[in-house]
């Protein structure tokens, strides 16, 4: 077990740069919206999302209904319904308990790294290992940008915010394998686009997930017919 977490650990190290620096804009913009480090440090213990954490900064700066900001962070992670499924494998046999925990530390990054993997017989720890390493480093980024944010007056300046852009983009080419991929990866994309201009709120990200998750399965499928 110890040997599973610490190569999950490993293993999400090198992607965890842009995590960190991702976590620094946050913790920066934090501070320019009054929020203290306890306030952020909360978040991070447990909601552990970062768009939905940067989400919830912006609207809490605002005169707005608690409950808003609720439906608004949960929507824009639903997806972790369709990253719950496809890890279905590792949890086999698992307690609900068990399974609670490790979902908490899952991230895109972690799950992305692991389903790379999975041909290599991992165990569920790997996956937690990866989490784990995710959480800590996410965590530090955010104290950094909260305490030394005041000497970056404009995070652009510095290219960060390019962060987020440049973490998914190093996660979807870790995962790119055949030209199916490629054409999935198109075809969400345009998705995606096409229903952020006409739905109002977060859920184009589900939808062109679904549409996505679809055309995968479809693909696969004849595949193996063939």
């Amino acid at each position: 077990m110890k040997n599973e977490i610490k190569n999950g650990f490993m293993a999400n190290l090198p992607i965890s740069v842009s995590v960190f620096t991702y976590g620094a804009v946050l913790g920066i913009i934090c501070t320019s919206k009054g929020i203290n480090f306890l306030q952020l440090a909360l978040m991070n213990i447990f909601i552990f999302a970062g768009s939905a954490q940067f989400l919830i900064v912006d609207m809490l700066s605002n005169p707005i209904n608690i409950s808003v900001i609720v439906w608004s962070a949960l929507l824009i992670n639903l997806r972790y319904f369709l990253i719950g499924a496809s890890l279905n494998e590792f949890f086999r046999n698992s307690s609900l308990r068990k399974k609670a925990f490790i979902m908490h530390f899952v991230t895109d990054e972690s799950w992305a790294i692991t389903m790379s993997k999975k041909d290599q017989n991992l165990s569920v720890y790997f996956l937690l290992g990866g989490g784990l390493c995710i959480f800590i480093v996410w965590f530090l980024g955010t104290l950094c940008g909260y305490y030394f944010g005041e000497f970056i007056s404009n995070p652009k300046l510095f290219g960060l915010d390019f962060a987020f852009l440049a973490l998914f983009t190093a996660i979807i080419t870790s995962m790119y394998k055949t030209r199916s991929d490629l054409i999935i990866y198109i075809f969400t994309a345009c998705i995606a686009v096409f229903f952020e201009k006409i739905i109002p709120n977060m859920s184009y990200i589900i939808v062109s997930a679904l549409f996505g998750s679809f055309l995968y399965v479809y693909l696969n499928k004849r595949s193996c017919n063939e």
